[in-house]
Formats: structure tokens, sequence, C-alpha cells
């Protein structure tokens, strides 16, 4: 079964802390054991597993990010967002994290984001909880 995490952007680049959301999804499940596939169903907006306690780390990747692919790079879709699909592109549209004793299995630092690259919008995550058998 596929559930939906609605998430809502404030800024044209934003990494979005959705760990607690992923979480109680997870833990409604009731899967003690298994896999959570995430999936944005955005061609401008990304999912990443990365530090989670220092906000400055968000900064750091959005601001690299801007550096690498500028806005006002040399793009010829006319709809002003170029740069949002390559750095989706770059950063990947999924994550699968593993489940583990109820609960999702991340690192001591670790979380999970949305990266939006196109806002500010309303997005939606795809969200699929795999028992193992």
């Amino acid at each position: 079964m596929v559930q939906y995490l609605q998430i809502a952007s404030r800024a044209r680049t934003e990494l979005i802390d959705i760990t607690a959301q992923v979480g109680e999804l997870v833990r409604k499940s009731g899967v003690s054991s298994g896999v959570c596939h995430l999936f944005s169903l955005h061609s401008t907006g990304a999912i990443t597993i990365n530090e989670g306690a220092d906000p400055a780390v968000r900064s750091v990747i959005s601001r690299f990010l801007s550096s690498l692919v500028p806005v006002d790079g040399p793009f010829s879709h006319g709809e002003g967002n170029s740069d949002a699909h390559v750095k989706t592109s770059l950063v990947g549209p999924s994550e699968t994290v593993i489940i583990e004793g109820g609960r999702i299995l991340l690192g001591t630092w670790q979380a999970i984001f949305f990266c939006e690259f196109d806002g500010p919008r309303t997005r939606k995550v795809a969200v699929r909880i795999s028992a193992d058998d």
C-alpha cells in the first residue's frame, strides 16, 4: 500500500526534514522489520538522507548545489526552473530506509529531507512500507 506525505515548502530552495513524518507512518504501519521506500512525485523536488543535527548542513548543501547549477545558467527550458530539474537529477527522487524494531534505521546524525528546488509549493512524497517475509 502506498501512502502520501504532503509537504509545504516556503522558499524556492529548501531542505525540509521529514524524518518524524516518515517515522510516524512506519510506526502506524505496525511493520517491525522491512523497508520504507520514499519517492518524490515531482521533477523539481528530490529526497536525500544527510545530517539533521546541524541546520548549517542544509544550508551548505543548498548553497553548493546553487553554485554548481545556478538559476541563471545557460538553459533552454523556457519555464525558468531548469536549475531545479538538474539539481533534482543530481540528488535523486528516492531513498530506501531499513525498518528494524518498528523504527526507521538511521545513523545518529542522519535525517530524511525533501529537497525543494522550485518552491514555494505543496509537494507529495509517496511512501511504501514493506515487511520482510
